[in-house]
């Protein structure tokens, strides 16, 4: 005290416990960002079509081919609009409707009309097996689904399975999950303009039942159980051209002639021949008609060749050459 010694006092600045500043929310922030950022990136690929993806991976290959060769947007979302290309003609029908001058033979026309028809049906073909493929009710049933383009044209066949028939045993109520797949194909089927045929089918078991009842009734009244619910999910009953039952007598798996694969129900999307085959084997109850020198013939009926006005008519065909459809299909 007597010396007079200064008293020197530190006082240490108090922190809180465990703050360290606020960089960690940027940080935060940007893992948050990215994350979204991923998961997006994942939806749209999940939700693309196969043509988008092949857009996209066209654009990043080569942005600016891509960008002046066609839209400047991969994948056009509906925001401003995108010019449309300028739409052709299919090639071989180009060539022979240039000019109002120009004939054809009829045999030629047909042949044009029986490929873009098949065209047609494979387009079918395809969005029948995307539907399948994003539904994820029909993917369980994937594998009792086959379709085919054959001589007649498209072919489905629903088949039963050792655990999942489409029919109540010995009956034609039809199972919920069969009405599903039914519905989904109505829904896509009555976008072409081509007529079908429903046929029904057993397996080589003998059917033990009342009295002459018997498979060739049975599969006739299960086809006809299916175009009832054809009909149901929106497909127009004038569309229907035969509805038949064939028992046993066209096997699947003739090896084995009880194998479940065999109880099926066929749906072919006709071809127009195979069409005009059928209503001719069914006839027709009008007056027959005038001899034949005295009736006019149809156009295409003689080897007289068309003039190039007419083959647009014949073909039934769009400006691009596309298939026709009644309604857009559904993507």
């Amino acid at each position: 005290m007597e010396n007079n010694q200064p008293i020197i006092v530190k006082r240490g600045k108090k922190r809180a416990g465990g703050h360290h500043g606020g960089a960690w929310k940027i940080a935060f922030a940007d893992f948050a960002t990215a994350m979204m950022a991923f998961f997006l990136v994942m939806w749209l690929m999940s939700s693309a079509t196969p043509e988008q993806k092949k857009a996209i991976s066209g654009y990043f290959q080569d942005p600016i081919g891509f960008t002046e060769s066609a839209s400047p947007h991969a994948i056009d979302l509906g925001g401003t609009p995108t010019p449309a290309p300028e739409r052709t003609l299919n090639p071989e029908i180009q060539d022979l409707t240039d000019s109002q001058d120009v004939e054809i033979d009829a045999d030629q026309v047909e042949t044009l009309a029986d490929k873009l028809e098949r065209e047609r049906l494979e387009l079918l073909l395809q969005e029948l097996q995307n539907k399948v493929d994003e539904n994820p009710e029909l993917q369980r049933f994937k594998d009792q689904i086959l379709f085919e383009i054959t001589q007649d044209g498209l072919r489905i066949q629903i088949m039963d399975a050792e655990n999942r028939p489409m029919f109540a045993l010995g009956s034609a109520e039809l199972q919920p999950y069969f009405e599903d797949i039914l519905l989904a194909m109505a829904d896509t089927i009555r976008t072409v303009p081509n007529k079908i045929s429903v046929s029904g089918h057993t397996d080589a078991k003998p059917f033990v039942g009342r009295g002459d009842f018997g498979n060739w009734e049975l599969s006739a009244n299960r086809a006809n159980a299916a175009r009832r619910t054809l009909i149901a999910g929106g497909y127009a009953d004038e569309q229907v051209a035969r509805v038949v039952g064939y028992a046993s007598s066209a096997l699947f798996d003739r090896d084995d002639p009880f194998n479940p694969v065999n109880r099926r129900i066929d749906i072919i999307v006709l071809t127009k021949k195979a069409q005009r085959a059928i209503e001719g084997e069914q006839g027709s109850d009008e007056a027959p008609p005038a001899p034949a020198e005295a009736a006019p013939a149809a156009p295409g009926a003689t080897d007289e060749p068309l003039p190039g006005e007419q083959v647009r008519e014949r073909l039934n065909i769009f400006e691009d050459g596309a298939l026709q459809f009644d309604r857009p299909v559904d993507q």
